[in-house]
């Protein structure tokens, strides 16, 4: 062989062994990353080839899939009252992808988990083809809807409501207002596509879950934190007790002077149980300011402040992070007292904070999915309740206990009252921005019922009145707040 076609051939078989490397890189190397990435339509077609498995809610499907003619797509999803749910389902749209409960139970809701293998090759052998599993939810559909209403009722508000079991965390409602209903862009068709972008463009945020992450300052019901850290850490002793906090109170470094709209004839040197029941700002911002910064963060730490609190059991539904700053000076760590200045919070993360104190101190971790469930109705997984951290001793929650339900009994939180029901209960009325005279305050309410049998509920509402045709003074956490958790409350501990 000459040497030209000798060269040639070398060159021949360098691009042969070149194209082997590429296939073999591409097929064993490459394969499950590209087997997965969602820009692969294979991946679409086979995700959307069988009807879905269904999320469960009291025992019904509010999730099912219909077919669809003139697309490689076959099966697109439908929803059950799908603005109410979907804070919590998500959406699993041909075009959008997923969210929420359908992404993070996308393997068995489309029965490709891998603990559905041998189901699936049963399946297979069967010819009866493949099947998916189904998730069912802790949410109470009667709180949801009770919760829902309450919220749609206040024409234009924006909001949210998150209802839990102190004793195991379960999720029984998860309401966010306004919401969308999934089933309008589920499918790919353009005119789905425009929908979504219509709800993504609209400045009330349909789309955003309020309950889960967005954050906002927690106003007066922050006062139940407050007050749990001046008894823990012996600020306070005794609740009946008179204490030296005056009204106005005088900020630290500061020429501000804070007044509450009680009056300061009621609050100057109220007691602490005076000052819940009429929600004076002295007493709280003057135990803040006497604990300082360190003690009142790692109080609120203990409640889940600061922390990724539901990455391991919400999956998709992690909220967003509640703050207590660090690095506080004397005025800012004193407007903590009282759930201001640079203090924020998610509606879950305050729902969390009544029910640890309901729950005589233990914080439960939350969770959503009660257990997951194979084709056959097997079950797969069980959620077991876990506890989280002792966020204060009983005897320090039971204290707060004694001055929320005095506070629901004789103060700014009758509205909640029920027949029968142990309630206690915390208004919240939350400044924003730097010039508050120009932007309606936020309204918050948190309470929770216990029955005699032991049976118990804990309530976190938020509503953002800035859409409402609403006169500044009628906007409260008790006026707005407390009728939506009574009912919630109601629908969970009078079944």
């Amino acid at each position: 062989m000459n040497k030209p076609l000798r060269a040639v051939a070398i060159f021949c078989g360098l691009l042969v062994l070149g194209l082997l490397l590429r296939a073999n890189w591409l097929q064993y190397v490459r394969a499950p990353e590209l087997s997965t990435d969602p820009k692969n339509r294979r991946v679409q077609i086979e995700q959307f080839a069988t009807p879905r498995g269904d999320i469960v809610v009291g025992g019904r499907a509010v999730t099912g899939s219909t077919e669809v003619q003139g697309t490689d797509l076959k099966y697109k999803r439908t929803y059950v009252d799908g603005p109410m749910y979907a804070p919590v389902t998500g959406y699993a749209s041909q075009a959008q992808g997923m969210t929420l409960l359908e992404r993070t139970y996308d393997g068995i809701l489309t029965g490709k988990d891998d603990r559905l293998a041998f189901q699936q090759f049963a399946d297979l052998v069967s010819g009866e083809g493949q099947r998916a599993g189904s998730v069912v939810t802790t949410i109470d559909p009667k709180a949801q809807k009770a919760a829902y209403d309450g919220l749609t009722d206040l024409k234009g508000a924006r909001g949210a409501v998150v209802a839990l079991d102190p004793r195991t965390g379960k999720v029984l409602a998860l309401v966010s207002a306004p919401s969308y209903d999934p089933s309008q862009f589920a499918g790919g068709t353009f005119k789905e596509s425009d929908r979504f972008v219509a709800l993504d463009k609209d400045k009330r945020k349909p789309l955003a879950n309020r309950a889960l992450r967005e954050t906002y300052p927690p106003g007066s019901t922050f006062k139940i934190l407050t007050a749990a850290a001046a008894l823990e850490h012996g600020i306070v002793t005794d609740i009946d007790a008179r204490t030296d906090a005056v009204s106005p109170y005088p900020l630290p470094q500061s020429s501000n002077r804070i007044g509450s709209e009680a009056g300061d004839a009621v609050c100057s040197n109220a007691s602490m149980k005076t000052a819940m029941q009429y929600s004076c700002n002295n007493v709280f911002l003057d135990a803040a300011s006497e604990l300082g910064q360190d003690k009142m963060r790692e109080t609120a730490e203990k409640f889940g402040f600061n922390e990724d609190v539901y990455s391991d059991d919400f999956g998709d539904l992690l909220a967003a992070k509640s703050l207590y700053p660090e690095d506080l000076d004397a005025p800012g760590t004193t407007l903590t007292g009282m759930g201001q200045g640079s203090l924020t919070s998610t509606p879950m993360q305050m729902a969390m904070v009544t029910a640890a104190l309901a729950n005589d101190g233990k914080l439960m971790q939350p969770y959503v999915v009660d257990e997951v469930r194979g084709p056959d109705l097997s079950t797969l997984e069980k959620t077991r309740p876990a506890v989280m951290s002792e966020a204060v001793s009983a005897e320090t929650a039971q204290k707060v206990q004694q001055m929320m339900e005095f506070t629901a009994e004789e103060g700014s939180a009758r509205r909640a009252r029920i027949d029968g029901v142990t309630v206690g209960g915390k208004t919240g009325t939350a400044q924003r921005g730097v010039d508050v005279a120009d932007q309606v305050p936020y309204g918050w309410f948190v309470s929770y019922g216990k029955k005699q049998d032991g049976s118990s509920v804990a309530v976190a509402v938020f509503i953002d009145p800035t859409d409402m045709d609403i006169s500044r003074q009628d906007i409260s956490g008790g006026g707005l707040g407390a009728p939506i958790a009574r009912s919630v409350m109601e629908a969970v501990l009078q079944q």
